[in-house]
């Protein structure tokens, strides 16, 4: 029959209570990720703990795929430190260095303005319309460390979103599957 004829056939013997007992399984494991993940949430304080580095803009520093740590804390944040930050309109957040701070004396509010090392210009055409700085608001964490291009997973699954549900149905079927 082949390997597919007989994984089927694995698949129809199975008792109904063995296909729920995997379907059970599968879900331990989505939940689990789920509370390691908020868990991640509470102990940095970023709403975001771990983000993927999309573009070229933080070159040489951090390349394209680079995954990085956030923290977000209450200190104040400085030129120099590397942020991400989402922008009102915009989906998707950026990650750049800090180059100017503006500490308002009168409401102790901060006014940030960011720009990627490997670009020319500040980000200001990057803000919201209308914006020429950014708030403390606007700010989702500190990078506090980086893992090298395993980010790329996460690009290349959203970029070929046909590999993202392949992967998704074979790992699926692979825990169905499994007679343990």
């Amino acid at each position: 029959m082949g390997f597919i004829g007989d994984q089927v056939e694995s698949i129809r013997s199975m008792q109904v209570r063995q296909v729920l007992a995997q379907i059970i399984s599968l879900g331990m494991i989505v939940t689990s990720a789920l509370i390691i993940w908020k868990g991640l949430i509470v102990a940095t304080g970023s709403e975001s703990p771990v983000v993927v580095v999309l573009s070229g803009s933080m070159e040489p520093g951090f390349k394209r795929g680079d995954i990085l740590f956030l923290r977000m804390s209450k200190e104040p944040i400085r030129t120099g430190e590397i942020v991400v930050f989402n922008v009102d309109g915009r989906e998707i957040p950026i990650v750049h260095r800090v180059i100017k701070v503006h500490e308002r004396q009168e409401s102790a509010e901060v006014d940030i303005l960011t720009k990627g090392d490997n670009n020319f210009e500040d980000d200001r055409l990057l803000y919201a319309h209308g914006e020429l700085w950014l708030q403390q608001h606007h700010i989702m964490g500190r990078a506090v460390g980086y893992l090298p291009y395993v980010g790329w997973v996460t690009i290349v699954m959203t970029e070929k979103p046909i590999i993202k549900y392949l992967l998704i149905g074979a790992l699926g079927l692979l825990v169905i599957m499994s007679k343990d």
